[in-house]
Formats: C-alpha cells, sequence, structure tokens
C-alpha cells in the first residue's frame, strides 16, 4: 500500500500540536526511551538529514506495516516506500510552516543516490557515529507492532523537533499599525490557541500598560510568572496593579471555566488575608452560575469580584483609548512576544497569525 500523504501530514501536524501544548504547560515526553541516547545523537548531529530521514521513516511505518523502512526509493522494490515525495510533500512543508530548522536541499542529498539504510552505506559519510544511531532507531521503529508504540516514538521525535525550534533564534514579526477591527480578528485567533497561558497574559498585561502609558497613570504593574506556582505572602493575582502603595485592583487571567470552588480558593488564599478590595476574573471561557452567587456573597462582605470577558475587556478597552493608546498596546504586545523567554512556539504562532491577518488585508 503506498503511503497515504494527507493522513501523514494531518498525523503529524495534530501530534506536534499536542506537544506543544503539553510542551508549554511544563510537560515534557513520556518515560524515557531505550534508545533516547541515539535520539539526542541525531538531534546533536551536524547532518540534518538524519533526523528528517528518521521521522519519514515513523510516517510511513504507521501508514504500512509491510513498507521496508531501509528502502527510501520505490524502484528498490514493492516493499519500498517512495522517501523522496514523503518528504517533499508532508516532511519538509511540516518543518518550513512550523519554523523548525530544516536542510533546504535535495532529499537525501548527504547520501549517494538509490541508496539503503545499511551498515555499507556508512562509508563516506562523515558523521558515521550518527548515521550508526540513526540505523539503530529505523531497526527500532520497523520492529514496533503497536500503533501506540508507533505514536509515542513519534512524540518523542517531535518534542526534540520542539526543543529544537526553542533553541533557535526565531524573530517576531512586526506590526507598524493596525486597525481596532484587525485587532480585534488577531486577538479572537490568539486566544484560541493553547499557549499554556501566555496569549491571555501578554494581551491583558500589554492593555493594562497601554492604559497607563496613554494617561500617564502612576501604575506599578506586576505579573506573574507564567507557570509558577503561588508563594506564600506573595503575589495576590496573576497580575495586580498597585498605586501610591495601594493595590487598585488584582486579576486572575485564565483559560479554564470559573466554578465556585475556585472563587472560594481565591477569596481564602487570596483575596480575604491581604484585605483586596477589588479582584477581576479575565476568562476567555464560561462562568458557573454558582461562581457569580458566590462573588454576590463577597460583595456584601466588602469584596468586589467581577467575571470579565478578555476579548470583549481589551477591544472596548482599546476602542476607547484611541490610536495613540492602540499604538502603545502594539508596541507592549509585540515587545513582551520578542523577549528572550517568550517560547519559540507562542512567537510562530504569532507569525503564522500576522502573516494570515496581513494576506487578508
Amino acid at each position: 500500500m503506498p503511503v497515504d500523504y494527507e493522513a501523514t501530514g494531518a498525523l503529524l501536524a495534530d501530534r506536534f500540536s499536542a506537544v506543544t501544548v503539553a510542551a508549554l504547560a511544563g510537560d515534557g515526553p513520556s518515560p524515557a526511551l531505550v534508545l533516547d541516547k541515539d535520539v539526542e545523537r541525531i538531534f546533536a548531529s551536524g547532518t540534518q538529514a538524519f533526523r528528517e530521514v528518521l521521522i519519514g521513516c515513523v510516517l510511513a511505518r504507521w501508514c504500512d506495516r509491510n513498507i521496508n523502512l531501509t528502502k527510501p526509493y520505490v524502484k528498490q522494490g514493492s516493499d519500498a516506500f517512495n522517501g523522496r515525495t514523503l518528504d517533499e510533500r508532508v516532511v519538509n512543508p511540516f518543518f518550513q510552516e512550523h519554523r523548525i530548522p530544516c536542510t533546504r536541499g535535495p532529499y537525501l542529498s548527504v547520501f549517494r543516490r538509490s541508496l539503503r539504510f545499511v551498515a555499507a552505506t556508512r562509508d563516506g559519510l562523515r558523521d558515521k557515529e550518527g548515521y550508526d544511531a540513526l540505523l539503530r532507531l529505523i531497526r527500532h521503529i520497523a520492529a514496533a507492532e503497536s500503533t501506540d508504540e508507533i505514536l509515542e516514538f513519534l512524540d518523542r521525535l517531535l518534542f526534540s523537533f520542539y526543543m529544537l525550534r526553542e533553541a533557535a533564534q526565531v524573530p517576531i514579526a512586526r506590526l507598524q499599525r493596525i486597525s481596532l477591527e484587525h485587532i480585534s480578528v488577531l486577538m479572537r485567533q490568539l486566544l484560541s490557541v493553547s499557549s499554556g497561558g501566555r496569549f491571555p497574559m501578554y494581551l491583558v498585561e500589554s492593555t493594562l500598560v497601554a492604559i497607563k502609558t496613554r494617561f500617564d497613570l502612576d501604575w506599578d504593574i506586576t505579573v506573574q510568572g507564567i507557570n509558577v506556582a503561588d508563594a506564600p505572602g506573595g503575589m495576590v493575582g496573576d497580575i495586580e496593579v498597585v498605586e501610591n502603595g495601594e493595590t487598585v485592583f488584582a486579576a486572575e487571567v485564565t483559560e479554564r471555566r470559573i466554578d465556585a470552588d475556585r472563587v472560594i480558593a481565591i477569596f481564602e488564599t487570596k483575596i480575604a488575608p491581604n484585605t483586596i478590595k477589588d479582584y477581576l476574573f479575565l476568562t476567555s471561557d464560561e462562568v458557573e452560575e454558582a461562581a457569580k452567587e458566590q462573588a454576590r456573597v463577597y460583595f456584601a462582605l466588602g469584596h468586589e469580584v467581577n467575571f470579565i470577558d478578555i476579548s470583549d475587556w481589551i477591544w472596548h478597552t482599546l476602542a476607547s483609548i484611541g490610536s495613540a493608546g492602540r499604538a502603545e498596546f502594539l508596541s507592549a504586545l509585540q515587545g513582551r512576544l520578542g523577549s528572550d523567554d517568550t517560547p519559540t512556539a507562542v512567537k510562530t504562532v504569532w507569525n503564522q497569525e500576522v502573516a494570515r491577518l496581513t494576506r487578508a488585508v
């Protein structure tokens, strides 16, 4: 059976998306494989083709268990596969779209033509140890019987590609100006992406900076780091705005559904101990009615707890602060995205959305 290029392309995109979401949340790959050191070896190799060949072999194995992975040219027999077409139609476009460092030359350009992935091919290669690691990994995936085992190995490779991209320098696309309408489109696209909470936080922070700058407010805006656990006596929210030593308001920025238990936990650990009078939940998900009812109880006790849709709040705020304020917002957002501690995965999504937006403009 020939390789299904459409199915393998969809598989690659779906699995990389899941790996990226997990990585942004601080989760690594599944428990170490026996051949983990060989994976590390080919990703450390100066011969990029090794890792590109390997992911093609994994996709071929997933698609058809009868393929002989040592035969990447169709003329090598009925059990061979078309490695070149798989690379040109699936693997290389995937690397290009996701800004993953890869070779730009013809498929298998570092090898002689009509090669097989066998020991004899080792002669003449610069990185012989890297090639040896590649062969062991090809044998490993060729021996895989279950789909789960193949997918686990694919995820391990994709995590390495994710880390490879993180180590690369990816500049962000810059917008000089943008209309309120296009800010709305861009913002909603960014908020629809699983970013480990980064896009909501960056958008809210940039909006507050724009308000402060536009009206020359004496605000100190403190932002808690992503995936940083709350510390006793530390931050009273994901974001705290302080003026002249007094908390103006504190905010929780969340992509998750808000229920009463969460509101109670925040009140008991942050609001009440710090006597916070104004607390916001800035959310992109639903708020349960029981959570709203709990907030009404706290209002009677002198604490305002409000629930605000992030998109609506930002859009109306940017509409109210004028073009100068929107310019400040865009400057703050692009500065945050361009910082060294912003994951490359987040920068890549931004670049993709900016490209999509500018094509439509």
